[in-house]
């Protein structure tokens, strides 16, 4: 079994369940805003913001109209709320006014929309358009891609293109979902390595744990 089946492979065992990370539903426009509400935040966190902001206004013409006092304060358990509350209103206005209300299904349109990036696209892409055509890139998946020396980039936008010539087609709408999981439970910041399943395929393992356990 080649270094990219067995990583997929025991992920999967290690992390059989669906995960949804902070997305809530799979309405394409409460995975944009919420996506947009999870940059540099903890999924709790998101999810809990998310649920009292879909409450009130759950879809872009609600949002469209709503007052940026109203919605500081139902997003607060995000970080940033008080710029991520502009931009989400803003981008339903955009909606409201170019797409009649929906996000559309233009990868190019999407990413046009005020602080919508790849990753952002990408994961509703995935996740509200069930596309297998996108790897979302965030943290985690950075992280661990370049450690397991799958890529050695510097950038998030650049391990996504490396990761498209090196793992199989039909695992990229996995990416997101089992280095994310992976990344919150075991492959930390400081690393529960002991606990892992990857070791004898890790490049950071074998480069910078091992050696300072001698």
């Amino acid at each position: 079994m080649d270094k990219i089946s067995f990583i997929f492979k025991e992920l999967k065992k290690l992390y059989p369940n669906d995960f949804i990370g902070s997305n809530i539903s799979k309405d394409p426009f409460q995975v944009l805003i919420g996506t947009v509400l999870s940059h540099q935040t903890r999924d709790e966190r998101t999810i809990m913001a998310a649920k009292n902001l879909f409450s009130k206004y759950p879809d872009a013409f609600s949002l469209a109209k709503a007052e940026v006092d109203d919605v500081r304060k139902l997003i607060k358990p995000v970080g940033m709320y008080n710029v991520k509350a502009k931009r989400i209103i803003q981008i339903s206005r955009i909606l409201v006014e170019k797409y009649n209300g929906e996000v559309p299904r233009n990868y190019g349109e999407v990413v046009s929309l005020p602080g919508v990036g790849r990753k952002t696209a990408n994961i509703l892409f995935s996740f509200a358009y069930d596309s297998n055509k996108h790897i979302a890139v965030d943290t985690h998946v950075h992280k661990i891609a370049n450690r397991l020396g799958l890529v050695n980039t510097k950038t998030p936008d650049q391990t996504e293109q490396e990761l498209y010539k090196v793992i199989p087609r039909s695992e990229w709408k996995n990416v997101n979902t089992l280095f994310v999981q992976h990344g919150q439970q075991i492959c930390k910041a400081r690393p529960l390595c002991s606990k892992c399943p990857l070791t004898k395929y890790c490049k950071y393992y074998k480069t910078v744990i091992k050696p300072a356990e001698k």
